[in-house]
């Protein structure tokens, strides 16, 4: 094993500028959502080279759609599709999943950016440009593994499974796509930006919609009408005491350095036409999110419970129901006990390459881990390189020294997971 090992750890030190080349042509490709087909091309050209079995579908059909777990609001997935490229393996070795994610979030407002979005600028170390850390950074960091276990004319027992997906920050589609296609593992590793921490669980979240009825009326003379305005404030103040309950149940150790770990988050109010009016409509939407330990359906049944409550104590709600909708986004939560084979072989890598061991907690936020585990079947560690606090910020950037660390961990972990055949 020790001298294998060698030859991939030397590899990956000599093709450094490669990856770092590959990464900015990925971060230039604009990969936002319903333009993901440039940037896959890239990737399934590299696979293509690499020498890998390939699996190119465009995601759709009933069976995916009316899955459970489905949630999107895309009309159509023409012209981007997923990939699938598999190093197959002799036989007798784990198999294992690795997923990343090719969509990225759109970039904001231009001017709050030091260079251009899609420049892929290398500085002090640094390479800049939306996608760079959340997660093409993580997605050159599973090819250079990769490429450096065939470069180094290493044979694995277990099949690697390297999956570019679409959909992954709206809600899972392209993996749960991959799953119901038939991929399955012994373990999977997403390269998501955790600052090089080890995310055994992964936050769940949804998101939702309330509407909340008030009654028109006159601003000169608002005290004929009903503020939908000042009804909504009763929920805001509803939904933070049902957050802080919530939360206080928390007691898992992996969480204790996060403030909240399963925030309710208000993130748009529109209410209102006119200055002079008593507004009669107010729409809250926001994302709740869920523990790794409960599902789905039992977050929901808490939100709307709590909801119910304040209709009750309200003479206005309880002749105006409050309205309530989960829409767009839903992301699975996941969990992994922390002495799982995976958790050990990665800490290991990791151990061998820094010297130090892994920082492991909880994700503060969701990703297709839930889906691999919770539908797929497949144990999921969320590990990468990448700045959690700047993934959707103006000046994106990737520490490129973290990179090749990453991609070297995870290269020795696939050794031990995979198991080689010994020459």
């Amino acid at each position: 094993m020790e001298k294998y090992k060698l030859q991939v750890k030397q590899w990956l030190k000599e093709n450094r500028a490669r990856a770092a080349r590959l990464l900015q042509l990925l971060v230039r490709e604009n990969s936002t959502r319903g333009n993901e087909s440039s940037t896959q091309a890239i990737v399934i050209e590299k696979c293509r080279q690499l020498g890998l079995t390939l699996d190119i579908w465009e995601i759709g059909g009933d069976e995916l759609t009316n899955h459970p777990a489905f949630c999107c609001d895309r009309k159509s997935f023409e012209g981007n599709p997923n990939l699938v490229a598999v190093l197959k393996g002799s036989g007798g070795g784990k198999s294992i999943i690795l997923n990343g994610h090719i969509d990225v979030v759109p970039v904001g407002d231009e001017a709050n950016w030091e260079h251009d979005p899609f420049s892929g600028m290398i500085e002090c170390g640094k390479l800049y440009g939306r996608g760079a850390t959340d997660m093409k950074g993580g997605n050159v960091a599973l090819l250079m593994a990769i490429e450096s276990i065939i470069a180094s004319g290493i044979k694995l027992k277990g099949d690697v499974i390297f999956q570019s997906v679409i959909e992954e920050e709206s809600g899972g589609a392209g993996t749960l796509a991959a799953v119901l296609r038939g991929y399955q593992a012994d373990g999977a590793i997403i390269p998501e930006p955790t600052n090089m921490k080890l995310f055994p669980k992964q936050q769940g979240s949804m998101w939702f919609r309330i509407t909340v009825t008030g009654k028109a009326a006159h601003g000169g003379t608002r005290y004929e009408g009903i503020s939908a305005i000042e009804k909504s404030l009763l929920v805001i103040q509803s939904l933070q005491q049902l957050e802080k309950d919530r939360n206080s149940k928390i007691t898992d150790p992996l969480f204790n350095k996060i403030p909240i770990p399963i925030p309710i988050n208000i993130g748009k109010i529109t209410s209102g036409e006119w200055p002079s009016s008593v507004p009669d409509t107010a729409i809250i939407e926001g994302r709740m999110g869920v523990s790794p330990d409960e599902t789905i359906k039992a977050a929901q049944l808490e939100m709307e419970e709590c909801l119910k409550r304040l209709c009750q104590q309200d003479e206005w709600l309880q002749e105006h129901p409050l309205k309530l909708e989960w829409y767009g986004g839903r992301w699975q939560p996941g969990s992994l006990e922390t002495n799982h084979p995976l958790i050990h072989e990665l800490t290991e890598s990791y151990l061998e390459i820094t010297g130090e061991p892994p920082v492991i907690e909880a994700s503060p936020w969701g990703t297709d881990g839930g889906i691999l585990s919770t539908v797929g079947q497949t144990p999921v560690v969320v590990f990468g390189p990448g700045i959690t606090e700047i993934a959707h910020d103006a000046n994106e950037h990737i520490v490129l020294e973290d990179l090749f660390t990453a991609s070297t961990i995870i290269a020795l972990t696939i050794l031990r997971w995979c198991e080689i055949v010994e020459e």
